[in-house]
């Protein structure tokens, strides 16, 4: 009863993180310019290219954050079951745009190279996941499905992990930008894969059992 509790709790937390920062994603679309873009250099900013595939990447991404969290909700999943097919394809399509997008974006990353690769490299697989968790619904194969989204979301909720833990490098760990920004390109995603990893290897504990004593 605890653990379910438990889950529910961070569950939850994770969909008001995810809406907060989907909401803030939205305001890239404002008429004035926000502080990251005016901060971005004169010619990338000019550049149309990064502006489409950045508004695409923002735009679609913010999509994925604000529905990918109500689509692990059981009691909504399991009553509304046609809702949730609706919002999967949703789901799945802006993650298609925003991953390919974001892989183009991720080249123009500031902080250089190291930055430029964790980033494009998040994108790979943010689109990998989502179309093996796509192929999986497809025919039939529930379990994996639930899997492969697991994973997927976890690089979706990136957005807020980025936002979480970049304030936290410059404020209190009082490393410069270029420093930071390296880091984050790496750590708003990879512990998220790896409690992905783990979740998956509970949510398919009862089929490795099965198979021990078949």
């Amino acid at each position: 009863m605890a653990i379910k509790l438990t889950r529910s709790i961070v569950l939850a937390l994770m969909v008001l993180l995810a809406i907060a920062i989907a909401t803030y994603g939205f305001s890239y679309f404002r008429f004035v310019e926000t502080d990251f873009i005016r901060n971005k250099d004169i010619a990338l900013r000019s550049s149309v290219l990064w502006q489409i595939a950045f508004r695409l990447h923002v735009g679609f991404g913010a999509v994925a954050l604000l529905i990918g969290g109500f689509q692990f909700i059981a009691p909504l999943r399991d009553r509304f079951s046609q809702l949730h097919r609706q919002c999967g394809i949703v789901y799945v399509t802006s993650v298609f745009v925003s991953s390919i997008s974001g892989f183009i974006v991720a080249f123009f990353a500031d902080a250089g190279p190291v930055a430029e690769t964790g980033f494009a490299l998040l994108a790979i697989l943010w689109f990998t996941t989502n179309l093996k968790a796509y192929r999986a619904i497809r025919n039939g194969r529930i379990l994996q499905h639930r899997s492969w989204m697991i994973r997927n979301f976890s690089l979706t909720f990136a957005a807020v992990t980025l936002r979480i833990i970049l304030p936290v490098e410059i404020g209190l760990l009082a490393l410069n930008f270029p420093e930071a920004y390296r880091i984050v390109a790496w750590a708003s995603w990879v512990p998220n894969l790896l409690v992905a990893e783990l979740l998956v290897y509970r949510l398919t504990a009862p089929l490795r059992r099965a198979a021990a004593t078949a």
